[in-house]
């Protein structure tokens, strides 16, 4: 995850959908909670809130999106989106 880019905001604990967009506004680094092995963090600042959030049973049965990482490797903290999926899903988090 780079300095400026937009990414989607996902509660993978409860609920298990996408919430917004936020920016990221510091690049990894050690994350200083980590009592074990080695984790990294990055510094998000939001952005967007959805109307609508995305929920994971939605991508699972949606066209273009059932083959996205997330539903692929649901167990990955980070993973890349094609913009086109990305844009898709922010469609449907505005209730479009």
């Amino acid at each position: 995850m780079r300095k400026g880019e937009r990414v989607l905001f996902y509660h993978s604990v409860v609920g298990k959908e996408i919430v917004g967009i936020a920016r990221v506004v510091a690049e990894a680094y050690p994350d200083p909670t980590a009592t074990d092995g080695e984790w990294s963090c990055v510094d998000l600042e939001p952005e967007v809130s959805f109307e609508k959030p995305v929920t994971l049973e939605a991508l699972k049965v949606h066209p273009t999106l059932k083959e996205i990482a997330l539903i692929r490797q649901s167990r990955l903290s980070v993973m890349p989106l094609e913009s086109t999926a990305f844009a898709e899903i922010v469609r449907l988090g505005s209730g479009r």
